[in-house]
């Protein structure tokens, strides 16, 4: 007579959570590490008025983005927006008034093995740096920035460059995205993307959640080179 198998463990809440397994994680700053809004619409908001521009259409195009791709779409004189590019970069260079970590980042980052997780920016390395550290965060061993790139997101180029560093498939990685341009520049390089905030246009492809509270890294050994994260319900749905 065959042995009696062992039933299965019970379904607890733990054992629902969403799984995320990684050779790598790859970040975004902005709106997904560190909350800059209030800065970030400031320092904008003065450019537009310096050069007649509407706002709303600025912040749209400029989520994601490079300074100075922004400053070039909005002006058309190259000199002057070199200029302009230089005066917005010192600006929130020396401005941190109002950064704050997006919940659960800290947390998340400081559990990480090293070596194991990127940040990939629009803003320059010296920003990035500055708006790291102004939110609590550590700074990650690699660091792919607006200085590192020649396309800017949506192009894949900085993801793809920081897996490259890492030593990592692309599409063995997870990319943590808040923006269009961002979340398109992920799919792009075929790497698994997960939306923090309330972008909600890709609900169908990516899974999403307000912030990284919940997030959690497997205290268990897997397998070599691998991070695994448990997380919370997503906050959209995937249809």
């Amino acid at each position: 007579m065959p042995k009696a198998q062992p039933a299965a463990p019970p379904a607890t809440p733990d054992n629902l959570l969403p799984q995320l397994r990684a050779a790598a994680l790859l970040f975004d700053m902005d709106g997904t590490l560190v909350d800059s809004t209030a800065l970030v619409e400031s320092t904008w908001a003065g450019f537009c008025a310096r050069h007649g521009t509407d706002l709303a259409e600025v912040l749209a195009f400029a989520h994601g983005r490079p300074t100075r791709e922004t400053v070039g779409h909005f002006v058309p004189d190259p000199d002057l927006a070199a200029a302009e590019t230089r005066r917005l970069v010192a600006h929130e260079e020396s401005e941190t008034t109002g950064i704050t970590e997006i919940p659960g980042a800290g947390t998340l980052l400081a559990a990480l093995p090293r070596g194991s997780w990127a940040v990939v920016t629009s803003a320059g390395r010296k920003l990035a740096e500055v708006r790291l550290a102004a939110a609590g965060l550590p700074l990650p061993e690699v660091m792919v920035s607006a200085d590192d790139v020649v396309h800017g997101k949506p192009h894949p180029e900085g993801y793809l460059h920081a897996a490259a560093v890492l030593g990592v498939e692309p599409a063995d990685t997870i990319v943590f995205e808040d923006s269009t341009a961002g979340v398109r520049a992920a799919l792009a390089s075929g790497a698994r993307t997960v939306v923090i905030g309330a972008l909600d246009a890709f609900d169908e492809v990516a899974e999403r959640y307000a912030d990284f509270r919940g997030f959690q890294v497997a205290t268990m050994p897997t397998a070599p080179g691998e991070v695994h994260l448990t997380a919370p319900a997503p906050t959209g749905e995937q249809r």
